[in-house]
């Protein structure tokens, strides 16, 4: 506990970030529990440490129905995380963790695909508004690991990598103990070569081709199709000319 609007701490603050970015070689930031102090001070900071990458974990609850599962309408819970980026810069460095994302693909990749295409034809997340700001992710070191709070579910887990790392923009973000801990390393290699020989990048452009219960497909940049969920008859969706080069537990890559 500190006192983010105390001058001192303030100076003291970013003398040490660039000290960690000029002598000890960090060019980014993360902000844990950015909601735990005003974006005005998080903006302080990078201005006058001017890292080259910046991401907010602003992890607050998503809005929940009767039946315990996400509203389809998130609306208000992704407008915080860009009012965050707003405030301390839109131009500059600054992006969030895109917490709306991850609440609403645990759900769909329970047999509820459908969400994965919100009311205005988008991604349902931060990357269907700001995809350039957007930080996505599967599970990270509060949600997964040893503290387990909110898991995406175990068995699924490649198809969260499908989805972030395939036809969708935003900046990826691998968890290391999928990577590294849970036998994925090659897997996930795989898929994260197939994004970069693509060119697939944080603003590339998104088209919802299907979003049934059993079945997601999308094609990014005209570039790259995935598909996921167990709906095997999909042939006839496929544009011609595109190819497999990627396949696994209900998920699939062209």
């Amino acid at each position: 506990d500190i006192d983010h609007l105390n001058p001192r701490v303030q100076k003291e603050l970013v003398e040490w970030l660039n000290w960690l970015r000029t002598d000890v070689g960090f060019d980014g930031w993360r902000f844990d529990f950015a909601k735990g102090y005003s974006a005005d001070v998080a903006k302080i900071y990078v201005d006058r440490s001017e890292p080259s990458f910046a991401v907010a974990e602003i992890w607050t609850s998503l809005a929940y129905g009767g039946d315990g599962k996400p509203n389809l309408n998130q609306d208000p819970h992704r407008q915080e995380l860009v009012n965050w980026v707003n405030k301390v810069g839109g131009s500059g460095p600054a992006t969030t963790f895109d917490f709306t994302t991850k609440g609403i693909l645990n759900v769909a990749v329970e047999g509820e695909l459908w969400r994965l295409r919100g009311t205005d034809g988008k991604a349902p997340g931060m990357i269907g508004w700001w995809p350039a700001k957007a930080v996505t992710f599967v599970d990270n070191h509060d949600t997964g690991s040893t503290q387990h709070m909110w898991p995406f579910p175990s068995d699924r887990v490649m198809q969260g990598y499908a989805y972030i790392l395939h036809a969708h923009p935003g900046t990826p973000c691998i968890f290391y103990d999928h990577f590294f801990d849970w036998g994925l390393k090659e897997e996930i290699d795989r898929l994260v070569s197939i994004r970069t020989r693509q060119g697939i990048h944080s603003e590339s452009k998104l088209q919802i081709m299907e979003a049934d219960a059993d079945l997601y497909l999308a094609e990014i940049d005209g570039k790259v199709i995935v598909k996921l969920g167990p709906r095997y008859d999909v042939g006839h969706l496929i544009p011609e000319g595109f190819k497999v080069v990627a396949h696994g537990n209900d998920y699939a890559v062209w």
